[in-house]
This record gives structure tokens, C-alpha cells and sequence, in this order.
């Protein structure tokens, strides 16, 4: 009778448990970036929602491979919190267009194609077709998922997806055209990452900046700024306006192999700024590759190129929380001469410990071997943060980038994708200074690459052995557990039968 009882009431706890679950969704998050947990922006986005959001999920269903299964369901959790955190604005359903032609060929036309995943057909593999997208509609506007990626990329996606529905008037931002700076379509992924909550518009500097700039950005000019303009610009800081600067101090140019300098006239008025960009080439031991033809090899090689720094080394700050690699092309070093009390100057990106630099004019030698005494310095800024007084008596900001073509894919058929940490740092900077900084979180939360390399030896060691001795000691405090209960039980009959 007594056992009965028992069954009974775990069965009643286990219905309970159930009904429970089904009305309140609840999960720890144990990950070290937190990367299960709503962010902020998320959740201002949903609380601020005014019109309900409907969300249709197109996965492919019955198929072996764990990873689809694992996207789905993490996407599914994600939209149960949605929904939850919205009160119910945010509805979803899930379909499976494999199994309707009709279906399939409507997503299609919105532009949700199928990627080909490896499925394990009894000894062998074979490529499957299958879908992971969504559609995100609110009244008749939709937004295309064309593809969840896993992680934190997941909820980027989701709520900028939301966010450009449900915004009704988007700041705009001036790129400053007529000094040889690229056009947008040349920044087609900056372009579109900032299209979510901005308007991007080319502005030129022959007469006062309108006032519904709040932001301007100048990306690798190449020709001079008649010194007019440099009035216009401290009358657009001295409004508090803010800007954002991508310049290049030096030029590299691969058909003459010679390095130069450039200028444009930035460089002078961000010296009565306090700022001095050197007319120097950064080095790094830690770079990018150049494909390079040796002898009477047939293909080309890729070789190390110390003048393309591979930046990792990032300072606490809004603007590069959570990038973890940015490629640069022929930097210089930034240094703050100071002088002003009321200016502010954060360094905020890095060069490696073994890094260094090398004057003007210099040649370019793709076959030298490069030595640790080719890097005596370390932890040189190539870009920074000004803040202060910096034209007149109201705040403004400056962010500066000592690489012009850091964010610049090219044109035409030459367009090359970026680094995706190359377009968060000009875009998160923009956020930054237009002070709508929501959505910084979530554009790097996902993690793009932590090699176990470069983990501590400490660190190393400690998850090495914590993975191989966690399980036994589970297992050994089990038993020891199991052991000392029927020892009790059994000590406690022997008691009775005493008696």
C-alpha cells in the first residue's frame, strides 16, 4: 500500500510538473557569454511593440542530423521566450515544406532556398536539401530569415528582423561624399547592417551639414578637403554632432610595391585635435596572407603579409564589446599629444605584442623573412575614441580608424566579403555615437572563432582535466551516496529485527 502511494504521488508531481512547463517556459543559462538570455535590446524591442509580430518557421522535419534538430530547437525556445517576453505579440508556427510543393515554391519565390546538409543513409552519406529560415511578418510588411544560424547570431537576426519592421522613422546618417570616398554600394555589408535602423544617405561638405544628421561618417577619402570644409565640420561638432573617421595615413600600392604617404588634410586638423596619426606602416606578427607567385610554381602561395594587422587585442568599450578578430590594411599608429583638459581619448583597438612600424617612403618586400627583432614594440592603438569639447562648448564625439578600406568591399565583380568584426566595428561605432547602442550586444554575441591555441596553459589544463575527472567523480559520489543509504536502511533493519 505503501509503495502504491508512493507511485501515485510522483505520477500526480510529474502531471503537475507537465501543466506547469507548458504555461511558464523556464531554462538556466550556464554559458559564459550568456548567450541563452534575452538581451537588453531584445527586450526593450518586444516590450515597445505595438503591433503583434507573426513568425513562421520553415525547418525540414525527419531528418538525422543532429545540427538541424538542435537549430530547431533552440529557434523554437527562443520564440517561446518571444512570446513570453512580448505577452503574446510575438506568435510563431513551425511548417515543413518538404512535405508541400505548393509551400516550397512560395518560400522560394520570397528568396528561402535549401541548403544541402550531409545525411547518414545506413553506410554512406548523401547531400539532403533542407530549409532553416523564417519569415517575420507584421501587418503586411515581412522580413526573410534566409538561413538560422545556431548561437547568438540566432537572436540578432530574430529581433533586427523585428526592429526594421516595426521601426516607423530611422535616423539618418551622412557618408561623406567628393574627396574620393567610396560610394555605399562599395559598402554593401555595412550598408545593410546599418539599413536596419538607420537611413544611410551620401552627404557633401559644400554647405552646412543639415541638422537631421546627428552622425556622419568619412570612409577612405583619397583627394584633399578644401580647408572650407574643415569649418563645416567643426560647426557640425560644435552643434554636437558626432563623427566617425576612417582614414588612411599611408598608401600601399602592390603594382609599384611601394609605400607612400597620403594626404588628404584630416590628418593636420585632427592635430589641433590632439590627435597625430603617424605617416608610418603598422607591422605585425599576428597578420593577414597575400597570394604571392615563387619561382616556377604554377599556383600562387599564400604568405604572411605583416602590413595587413590581424587585430584581437580590443579595450572594454561599448563599441568593440564582443569583436574578437579585425583585419586591417596598411594602419598607422595613433597617438593623443593631449594639451586640451576638457578632450578625452580612449584607445580602444590594439596591435599584438609583437607588432611594429616602419616609415615613409619604404618598398615592399613580399619574399623577406621575417624575425622577432623585425617587432621590438607592442599594443599600438590603431583606433580610439575622442570625446570632450572638441569644437566649441557642446559634447561631441570623434572614432577614429587608421585604416580607410577597413570596411570597403569593392565594386563590381571585385567585391570581397569583410571580416564580419570588421563591419560590427564600423557599425557598432555608428550606434555608439548616434547613442541607439541596443543592438550592439547582440551583433557580436555570437561567437566566431575561440581557439583552444590560444587559451592560458593553465586554462587549458584545467578544462582538460575537469572534463576527464568530472564524470568519475560523479559516478564515485553516486556510489558513495548509494553505499552509505543501504547502509542506513540496512543498519536501521537490523535495529528491528533486534527488537
Amino acid at each position: 500500500m505503501k509503495n502504491y502511494t508512493t507511485v501515485l504521488l510522483i505520477a500526480a508531481i510529474l502531471v503537475i510538473i507537465n501543466l506547469l512547463s507548458s504555461r511558464f517556459f523556464l531554462r538556466a543559462d550556464l554559458t559564459a557569454d550568456s548567450q541563452f538570455t534575452l538581451g537588453k535590446a531584445t527586450k526593450n524591442i518586444l516590450k515597445d511593440l505595438e503591433e503583434p509580430v507573426t513568425v513562421t518557421a520553415y525547418f525540414t522535419e525527419g531528418l538525422t542530423n543532429p545540427q538541424v534538430a538542435t537549430i530547431r530547437n533552440d529557434f523554437k525556445d527562443l520564440l517561446i521566450e518571444y512570446n513570453n517576453r512580448s505577452k503574446g505579440k510575438v506568435a510563431y508556427e513551425f511548417k515543413n515544406p518538404n512535405e508541400d510543393e505548393a509551400l516550397e515554391k512560395e518560400i522560394q519565390q520570397k528568396g528561402i532556398q535549401p541548403v544541402m546538409i550531409q545525411e547518414r543513409n545506413k553506410d554512406a552519406y548523401q547531400n539532403q536539401k533542407a530549409y532553416l529560415a523564417a519569415n517575420v511578418q507584421i501587418g503586411e510588411q515581412n522580413e526573410i530569415i534566409p538561413f538560422i544560424q545556431p548561437g547568438g547570431a540566432m537572436e540578432y537576426a530574430l529581433t533586427t528582423s523585428i526592429k526594421k519592421l516595426a521601426a516607423k522613422n530611422k535616423p539618418s546618417i551622412g557618408f561623406v561624399q567628393g574627396h574620393g570616398e567610396p560610394p555605399l554600394q562599395e559598402m554593401m555589408q555595412a550598408y545593410q547592417s546599418m539599413s536596419i535602423l538607420y537611413t544611410p544617405e551620401p552627404v557633401n561638405l559644400t554647405a552646412s551639414i543639415p541638422a537631421k544628421f546627428q552622425t556622419i561618417a568619412i570612409i577612405a577619402p583619397k583627394d584633399s578637403f578644401p580647408p572650407q570644409q574643415f569649418q563645416i565640420l567643426d560647426e557640425f561638432l560644435g552643434r554636437g554632432g558626432n563623427l566617425f573617421l576612417g582614414i588612411n595615413a599611408v598608401n600601399g600600392d602592390f603594382s609599384t610595391a611601394q609605400g607612400t604617404a597620403l594626404t588628404t588634410g584630416l590628418e593636420g586638423w585632427l592635430r589641433t585635435k590632439g590627435i597625430q596619426i603617424e605617416n608610418s606602416f603598422i607591422i605585425d606578427a599576428k597578420c593577414g596572407n597575400i597570394s604571392v607567385r615563387q619561382g616556377n610554381f604554377p599556383f600562387p602561395m599564400q604568405v604572411n603579409f605583416p602590413y595587413f594587422p590581424n587585430i584581437s587585442k580590443f579595450s572594454d568599450h561599448p563599441i568593440t564589446k564582443g569583436l574578437e578578430s579585425a583585419m586591417l590594411q596598411f594602419a598607422s599608429p595613433i597617438t593623443f599629444m593631449g594639451g586640451d583638459s576638457s578632450l578625452k581619448f580612449t584607445p580602444i583597438a590594439f596591435t599584438s605584442e609583437r607588432s611594429g612600424s616602419i616609415n615613409v617612403p619604404m618598398q615592399f618586400d613580399v619574399q623577406k623573412r621575417w624575425g622577432g627583432n623585425d617587432f621590438p614594440m607592442s599594443n599600438l592603438p590603431v583606433a580610439g575614441v575622442l570625446e570632450g569639447n572638441i569644437s566649441g562648448n557642446v559634447a561631441s564625439k570623434i572614432v577614429i580608424v587608421s585604416d580607410g578600406d577597413f570596411a570597403v568591399n569593392g565594386a563590381g565583380q571585385q567585391q570581397q566579403q569583410k571580416q564580419p568584426d570588421n563591419i560590427s566595428l564600423l557599425v557598432n561605432g555608428v550606434d555608439w555615437l548616434s547613442d541607439d547602442t541596443g543592438l550592439i550586444d547582440l551583433r557580436t554575441r555570437g561567437v566566431t572563432s575561440r581557439p583552444l591555441k590560444e587559451l592560458t596553459d593553465s586554462r587549458r589544463s584545467f578544462l582538460k582535466y575537469l572534463n576527464f575527472l568530472l564524470p568519475i567523480g560523479l559516478v564515485l559520489l553516486y556510489g558513495f551516496f548509494r553505499f552509505n543509504r543501504r547502509r542506513s536502511q540496512r543498519m536501521k533493519r537490523m535495529q528491528e529485527n533486534y527488537g
